[in-house]
């Protein structure tokens, strides 16, 4: 209840702020897993370790698939509410 009071004092420009800073941030470590994709098996030589930073490499990168899912479906709902408010 406390949470939703607070959402709603928010204005329309603040909630299209966070919303960039949101998609940048997404975008920023996007780049950042693929950066550290590329740069994981530079001098490696051990199988394992491969594996192993192929995996957690694989989990960050799933998480954030979630995230960003997670941000649409969110978005989605606000920019229906407005689209149902103009309607009215």
């Amino acid at each position: 209840s406390h949470v939703m009071s607070e959402y709603a004092r928010m204005t329309d420009t603040e909630r299209d702020q966070i919303d960039q800073d949101a998609q940048v941030f997404m975008r920023t470590c996007a780049d950042a897993i693929h950066q550290l994709r590329t740069e994981a098996h530079k001098g490696v030589q051990s199988a394992q370790v491969k594996e192993h930073r192929t995996a957690v490499l694989d989990f960050i990168e799933d998480y954030l698939k979630r995230v960003c899912k997670l941000y649409s479906e969110q978005r989605a709902i606000r920019v229906k509410r407005v689209i149902d408010k103009k309607r009215l």
